[in-house]
């Protein structure tokens, strides 16, 4: 897998990492009687305002230096007296209550309005991911009710944030929300001792409510469980899930972020892993022109046009060849012949 902007074949991951904080509860041994989502939500939204009311984190660490980590967030219940009265929060100049550092964020997930929130301690100086994309992160989930860590990453994983529905599974919908508003690392370098370091990335803390995490599930140890996240966004990949020339996030074509609910040909595969979106019988990588574009060593790289998309590139003698694909309209319908069935035109048939 090849990350975008920092070039994954610099940096060899042996394995796939298998994380419990963000992946989808699969746990389908345990049957629970799901509570109401809108009343939860009015339960959950509650909890989190309470929590980040009496919580405090360590901001003036953040005022200067660089590529902090998130190990490096520290977060503290303010202390109580003996009647079980907040008392002030301890050196105000060194830190900020959470209620007054974060950015509240909406979102309808299941026909539920819900509310999350973000503390964005540095944004990051790459790109941001698509919500459909792999991600390389470090992070920290905890329980928000218990204060419980529940899983923890270190060293730099993949993971992608939709998963294929048959061999991956995807993350919770928070993180879909929450990572593509922040960037990823602006470069990396490798050590002597072959350690990779990240520069200027992505760094945050995401709080959410069950709905946008596992809600009835149990990856935390219980259900109905609002968590916190602590992470860094390093790197990205996109993807394109069938490999059919369209990135994943294009074929979210009501653009409301949810890709499974996106299925032209209505046969029950979603656009997205959908080897012929219109169901015309002829593929939908077949349905798009091929094309390249070549650029020299020092030279800027071309601009793609309008539905034009990258699917490889190659480097040789300094030369840069990008092969592309381009979705067309070829009979001016206002539909692209991708997602016609009246247009049944295989275009590497008429190149070769």
């Amino acid at each position: 897998m090849k990350f975008k902007n920092l070039k994954f074949s610099l940096y060899i991951i042996t394995v796939f990492a298998v994380v419990i904080s963000c992946k989808k509860d699969d746990d389908s041994s345990v049957k629970f009687e799901e509570r109401d989502r809108t009343e939860q939500q009015i339960a959950d939204k509650d909890s989190l305002l309470a929590y980040l009311s009496t919580h405090y984190y360590n901001s003036s660490f953040f005022e200067s230096g660089s590529n902090r980590k998130f190990t490096d967030i520290v977060i503290k219940e303010l202390e109580q007296d003996e009647a079980g009265n907040y008392l002030e929060m301890p050196n105000p100049d060194q830190n900020t209550l959470l209620i007054e550092a974060i950015e509240t964020h909406y979102t309808t997930y299941l026909d539920v309005a819900y509310e999350y929130y973000i503390i964005r301690l540095n944004q990051g100086e790459g790109e941001a991911p698509k919500f459909t994309d792999a991600v390389r992160v470090r992070y920290e989930g905890s329980s928000v009710v218990s204060n419980q860590v529940f899983d923890a990453i270190s060293t730099p994983s993949a993971i992608q944030l939709v998963g294929n529905g048959f061999s991956t599974l995807g993350t919770i919908r928070g993180w879909q929300l929450v990572l593509p508003k922040f960037n990823t690392a602006m470069d990396f370098d490798i050590d002597g001792n072959g350690n990779v370091n990240y520069q200027n990335y992505g760094l945050g803390v995401m709080f959410l409510p069950s709905g946008l995490a596992y809600f009835s599930g149990t990856s935390t140890g219980s259900s109905y469980d609002n968590l916190m996240f602590k992470f860094e966004l390093l790197q990205y990949e996109q993807l394109d899930h069938e490999q059919d020339g369209i990135p994943s996030y294009v074929e979210d074509l009501d653009s409301d972020s949810n890709v499974n609910n996106d299925d032209t040909d209505g046969d029950g595969l979603p656009n997205y892993v959908d080897a012929d979106d219109d169901g015309d019988g002829v593929a939908t990588f077949n349905e798009l022109m091929p094309g390249t574009r070549s650029f020299n060593e020092g030279e800027q790289e071309p601009v793609l046009n309008e539905n034009e998309y990258e699917i490889s590139r190659a480097t040789s003698g300094g030369i840069t060849t990008i092969k592309t694909v381009t979705a067309l309209d070829s009979n001016n319908s206002g539909m692209l012949d991708y997602l016609d069935e009246t247009v049944s035109i295989n275009y590497n048939e008429l190149v070769n």
